[in-house]
């Protein structure tokens, strides 16, 4: 029966109804694959030797193709799919926001989230952030939410930020994960989450007392979010940003209903005399826009442009950029004012980006992420695939230091059994909170029946197996002509997937 849209909307409309009301994850499951969810019926896989560049980029700019994104992406052409990328508010995500918007904390504000016990809050933006990704059809918009979520590092265990990071990841994160770089940094600078974090809550400079400004967020505004470790700025110049921001707070028992769970200004804690950063004077009596004057003097200084372009070629390009792609990046930052989608457009269609294929290893959450996506797998993102991620080293929103989760490779080397058992796990339909429909895939790739390696490969790695790669997988798993029953195929298809998702080709993107 044709389904027409008409149907699908009162399909989700029912089905939002049944989440609500008896939590059934299996009827949203099948709304989701009623709102385009389901699996195509027919994947054509890459096969020639070298990464395919439309794999490529979904493989960096997206969290790695569902079945049917690749196809979709070379019938609109990169460019047209990258537009499409960058304004995701064009992008209908209705099957997403069925599994994702279910969890009530999110919805919160800083002041009132301390209702919630802290498990739920844990738990509640953990899956949210794991079916976004998972399941978003705004790929790009996810990934930077991840990129800026690590840049502006706020760690769940410390103090009351488990209360307030909700606020801060729907407030500062996603508001500005695709808007301008200022906007970003200022909705930081007074997200309460991160005034407890980087202890901005407790900076105060009375008169009349012996207060010092506290200076932690200040130095971290420099080092971290905005012009890089030594990079220009010096002790005075923190000393005195720290003094531009005095007067910040957050008070989670403030009954000021129009001010309850925001931070706010006192002017009796700001130190009002006049200052000077990185060699720009800042007049006295500014008083609470003394903070706007030291986000836009930061913000514009060029190691500034410098150090984020080159952050975010690291992890869209490689880790070890060319000048040449830095500097382009950097010029688009500044020239543009640190329009986030401009740098973007820049990175994502330099010829750097192309040439990089295949070289970065997946952080575990990608890794996760990327193996869900790329077998059409069904989840809700309960503790069995959030369990995963932490025995993998990745818990999310956990990291205990500002600087985030690392982007380099060596840290994450010590933990690859784990991947390989979630990948076996996932590929034999025993991974716990995730349910697999391997033969629909199979079928759609061609290979319900013999030839599957081959093509397997293709779909989950973006190019054809090399000679030692297909004798790898022969030695591993045997020979799948000599399995023509059935279900003995399925098994030896599910050994052969768990090996692919587990090999060097998989792994890297």
């Amino acid at each position: 029966m044709k389904t027409t849209r008409r149907s699908l909307l009162k399909a989700s409309a029912l089905g939002g109804m049944a989440a609500a009301l008896t939590g059934c994850e299996r009827m949203t499951s099948h709304i989701a694959g009623l709102l385009g969810e389901a699996l195509p019926e027919i994947l054509t896989p890459p096969a020639d030797t070298a990464i395919d560049p439309a794999f490529h980029l979904l493989s960096r700019a997206a969290f790695g193709p569902r079945p049917g994104d690749l196809e979709r992406l070379k019938q609109m052409g990169k460019r047209a799919w990258l537009e499409e990328q960058l304004n995701p508010e064009s992008i209908d995500d209705t099957a997403c926001d069925l599994r994702a918007e279910r969890f009530e904390s999110l919805y919160f504000s800083a002041g009132d989230a301390y209702e919630f016990r802290k498990p739920v809050l844990r738990s509640e933006i953990t899956r949210h952030a794991l079916l976004r990704a998972v399941y978003s059809r705004r790929q790009l918009f996810e990934v930077m939410v991840e990129f800026w979520g690590d840049h502006l590092n706020i760690d769940l265990e410390k103090g009351d930020c488990i209360y307030l990071k909700p606020s801060d990841d729907r407030d500062v994160i996603r508001r500005h994960a695709l808007g301008t770089f200022h906007d970003l940094i200022r909705a930081s600078a007074t997200s309460p989450a991160m005034l407890v974090y980087l202890d901005g809550k407790s900076n105060k400079v009375r008169k009349g007392t012996q207060d010092k400004p506290n200076e932690n967020y200040a130095r971290e505004l420099m080092e971290l979010h905005t012009m890089g470790v030594h990079n220009g700025y010096t002790q005075q110049d923190v000393s005195e940003a720290a003094r531009c921001l005095s007067g910040w707070t957050f008070d989670a028992t403030r009954t000021f209903a129009l001010n309850r769970g925001n931070a706010y200004f006192r002017p009796e804690w700001h130190d009002d005399g006049p200052k000077t950063v990185l060699g720009t004077p800042i007049a006295a009596g500014g008083g609470p826009k003394d903070l706007d004057v030291l986000v836009e003097i930061v913000c514009a200084h060029p190691n500034t442009a410098r150090f984020i372009a080159t952050k975010l070629c690291h992890r869209f390009v490689t880790h070890a950029p060319s000048e040449s792609v830095i500097k382009e990046a950097s010029d688009a930052f500044t020239q543009s004012r640190g329009d986030i989608k401009t740098v973007l457009r820049c990175i994502l269609n330099s010829e750097a980006f192309d040439a990089n294929r295949g070289v970065l290893l997946k952080r575990p959450f990608k890794f996760v992420v990327s193996s869900l996506r790329a077998t059409g797998a069904d989840t809700h993102a309960g503790s069995g695939v959030t369990e995963a991620l932490h025995r993998m080293g990745h818990g999310l929103f956990q990291y205990p230091t500002p600087d985030g989760y690392p982007d380099q490779e060596l840290p994450w080397l010590g933990t690859l059994m784990w991947r390989w058992n979630f990948a076996l796990a996932l590929a034999n339909n025993s991974q716990p909170g995730v349910r697999l429909a391997l033969s629909p895939l199979l079928k759609a790739l061609g290979t319900d029946r013999l030839p599957v390696t081959e093509r397997l490969f293709g779909h989950l790695a973006g190019r054809a197996p090399t000679a030692a790669e297909l004798e790898a997988l022969a030695q591993a798993d045997g020979s799948l002509e000599a399995y023509p029953g059935k279900d003995s195929f399925e098994t030896m298809a599910a050994q052969t997937l768990g090996l692919i998702l587990s090999s060097p080709a998989f792994q890297r993107c």
